[in-house]
């Protein structure tokens, strides 16, 4: 084991090197000593498998601290031996390859399905304090009558005859082979005989529909909060599972109340004679009227909070607060006795 290279010399990044550089890394790499790429070159395959090699214990967070605290002899005794070829390779890091290639790696059968997002319209109050909705989700599933291999019941499918049941063709473009999905079987390897196609989803192994799915809204969500529910999304591929829903929150607007994370913000207007000599008033929250004390003095635009009064943290600590905006109400008109008693506080103000 000593006379193997050090992984991150292999990938040529740092021992403090995150997730992302390690995978850019690796991918570069991949790309550089592909064996599509360099048909007949055993140094380009042996730097091929070694950069798999390294990329598998540097992207394993466990692997990792078994390598940097005790090297490749520690790797070997908890088990490790790397990668038996290049199948092997492909299988692991399939997604690495489609991200480079524009497929799959090779990797064939059951595929998950796709994640799938929808909006649901929420209440101010459904909102704050939680609610059960129902919401009507169009997705694909698998077939009942097939289970999701498009055959029909008692119906084989046969191998490819594109691919020769390989999932992919090679395409040489000059110099360069591309190994690609073939687009026959879609990379299945093997493809179904029109008159043994599931007469239920024409062999597609999924059908349409339109689902109600109920979704429990936590206290507190805001516009743009997600909720997921596992399971709800596209039906998978070659029976493989379903992708997850994730429902997205459009809260409505309230006509007295803003929200502000959990802190709810209101207006309000008071007289300018309870602003000068102070004063209790009932104002309302999302949790009901509450008595708000006016301070003697309070000036307009100035900031009254009542603590706890607001929404429910989805982190499930507390609640925010209640913040009055304070409006002081001067009158446009006033009467003549209205108007001698302001002459008379003028006049007092003067001799102070």
């Amino acid at each position: 084991m000593s006379s193997k290279q050090d992984y991150y010399e292999v990938l040529g990044v740092s021992r403090d090197a995150n997730a992302r550089d390690v995978k850019k890394a690796y991918r570069r790499l991949a790309m550089e000593n592909h064996p599509d790429h360099n048909p007949n070159d055993t140094a380009a395959e042996e730097r091929f498998k070694e950069a798999a090699e390294a990329y598998e214990v540097l992207s394993d967070d466990q692997k990792r601290q078994t390598y940097d605290r005790y090297g490749h002899e520690g790797l070997s005794n908890s088990g490790f031996s790397g990668f038996s070829g290049f199948d092997d390779i492909f299988s692991s890091f399939g997604d690495v390859f489609g991200d480079i290639f524009g497929f799959g790696g090779g990797r064939r059968g059951p595929r998950a399905g796709r994640d799938m997002g929808i909006e649901m319209a929420l209440t101010f109050d459904e909102a704050c304090f939680g609610c059960q909705k129902t919401v009507e989700v169009p997705h694909t599933k698998h077939c009942g009558r097939c289970g999701g291999n498009g055959a029909e019941p008692g119906s084989q499918p046969v191998t490819c005859r594109q691919c020769n049941g390989q999932g992919q063709v090679v395409i040489n473009q000059g110099l360069l082979v591309i190994r690609t999905e073939c687009q026959t079987c879609a990379g299945q390897g093997q493809v179904l005989q029109q008159s043994d196609a599931c007469t239920d989803c024409g062999g597609r192994g999924k059908v349409r529909e339109v689902r109600e799915v109920v979704v429990k809204v936590p206290p507190g969500v805001d516009t743009g909060s997600r909720i997921r529910k596992p399971g709800e999304g596209q039906g998978g591929a070659q029976g493989g599972p379903p992708g997850d829903l994730i429902v997205i929150c459009n809260v409505a607007e309230h006509e007295l109340f803003e929200r502000n994370d959990a802190d709810v913000h209101m207006a309000f207007s008071i007289d300018f004679t309870l602003a000068a000599l102070g004063g209790a008033v009932t104002v309302p929250t999302i949790h009901g009227d509450h008595e708000l004390e006016i301070p003697a003095g309070s000036q307009s635009d100035e900031l009254l909070v009542l603590r706890n009064e607001g929404i429910a943290r989805l982190s499930g600590r507390g609640r925010g607060d209640h913040v009055v905006h304070l409006r002081v109400l001067i009158p446009k008109k006033l009467s003549k006795e209205q108007k001698k008693l302001l002459e008379e506080l003028a006049e007092l103000a003067d001799d102070s």
